[in-house]
């Protein structure tokens, strides 16, 4: 090619942009030389996004318009499979956030994204559901579920129920699990009740850090007026942002995410078998790839008696997103008009390609979104989706009847 037929490409970089970017996410994406290794890895590689090296190119040379225009932007699920593999140790999640928080300050999100901030802003939660209800799953527990409010003294554990395992149908359904299994133990333990609000970990991650930071100032608030030993929860964003980025804010506590406190005690339990099933078991990209816990989900499940373990290609470090972290749990309309199939159907295909009868989840979030990726994909019938202290509530039954 001759000197004289080169394009020249016009660049127009914004140094204002690169310094904001600096200042919300540090400097590491100015490391990155593009070497391709993320777009590898990336759940939406082979669906041609070219996610998420052109965006760190965009952000590295200051090419803001570009950047907060690309799509990708809200495609990404900042699952982080992408940082894992980088041979630069960039922060690509951490950059994708800023990024999308610097979007925020002056454009509009999705109508979904907005309606998600709208209800954590309005009533404590992204689902737009009253808070005097999050209380209302113990009714159907069928044990009783100590109100910390109402207990008035110090409790080994205070059970942070989260969102989704407070309103949504299916996830009211593992927490009521979850309430006879910490029966069973006899564990000295609580809840917050309609006390308790959004982690907003999700929002964060979708740009919104001014809703993250309100709600992490009430619930540290809250939780300053009990005593307990330790924190669970079931929501791997939760544990996240309790592990990580609540004691930058004042409020450090020992956290644990439900399947290790009970990964613990299972000497205490009296499992009895269930009927036989191979089950594989989804890694939560914020429990496992974010915060390094593999095994406790898999040695309750291998607890189980009658359940057979099968891994898919995709686990642990290499697990497959679910498509729903980083506020896409929110925005799968938008996602939907940018790539060709869901991650949480790719992952279905997955499982259902393993021989697995049972896709055993930890996440609030991946009851509802792998059931619906069940009926989208055409396997009705073929793949079960329990939350792994829905097993486990099913084997403690077992073993009284």
């Amino acid at each position: 090619m001759s000197q004289s037929s080169l394009v020249p490409l016009p660049l127009r970089p914004d140094l204002d942009f690169i310094g904001r970017l600096v200042e919300l996410a540090g400097d590491s994406f100015t490391k990155c030389y593009q070497c391709g290794t993320c777009s590898v890895v990336c759940p939406f590689s082979f669906q041609g996004t070219g996610l998420p090296r052109r965006e760190m190119a965009l952000a590295q040379w200051g090419l803001k318009e570009e950047l907060l225009d690309s799509p990708n932007l809200w495609v990404c699920t900042t699952c982080g499979n992408c940082a894992r593999v980088c041979p630069r140790e960039v922060d690509i999640p951490g950059t994708i956030r800023a990024a999308r928080e610097l979007f925020l300050l002056e454009r509009d999100p999705s109508r979904e994204l907005a309606t998600a901030f709208e209800n954590t802003s309005r009533h404590g939660n992204p689902l737009g559901q009253s808070a005097r209800k999050r209380a209302d799953w113990i009714a159907g527990a069928g044990v009783e579920v100590p109100i910390m409010a109402r207990v008035q003294r110090p409790v080994e554990v205070l059970f942070f129920t989260e969102c989704y395992w407070s309103y949504h149908p299916r996830g009211m359904e593992a927490a009521q699990a979850l309430a006879r299994i910490m029966a069973a133990l006899g564990v000295d333990w609580a809840v917050l009740g309609t006390e308790e609000r959004c982690v907003a970990d999700s929002q964060r991650l979708a740009g919104e850090s001014g809703i993250f930071e309100e709600a992490a100032a009430a619930n540290i608030a809250t939780l300053g007026n009990y005593q307990f030993g330790r924190l669970v929860t079931p929501d791997p964003h939760a544990y996240n942002a309790f592990r990580n980025l609540y004691p930058r804010m004042g409020g450090t506590y020992q956290v644990q995410h439900y399947t290790q406190f009970l990964a613990e005690r299972l000497a205490d339990l009296a499992l009895a078998p269930i009927p036989s099933r191979r089950v594989t078991f989804h890694d939560p990209c914020y429990l496992g790839r974010h915060n390094g816990e593999y095994e406790a989900p898999r040695r309750l499940l291998e607890a189980i008696p009658g359940l057979e373990m099968i891994e898919m290609g995709h686990c642990r470090a290499n697990g497959y997103c679910c498509g729903g972290g980083g506020g896409e749990i929110w925005n799968s309309g938008f996602t939907k008009e940018h790539v060709d199939e869901r991650l949480s159907e790719v992952r279905v295909r997955e499982a259902i390609a393993s021989g697995a009868d049972v896709l055993a989840v930890c996440c609030p979030f991946e009851v509802s979104l792998f059931e619906d990726a069940v009926k989208s994909t055409g396997h009705q019938g073929q793949l079960a989706v329990r939350d792994i202290v829905e097993l486990m509530d099913e084997s403690l039954r077992a073993a009284r009847n």
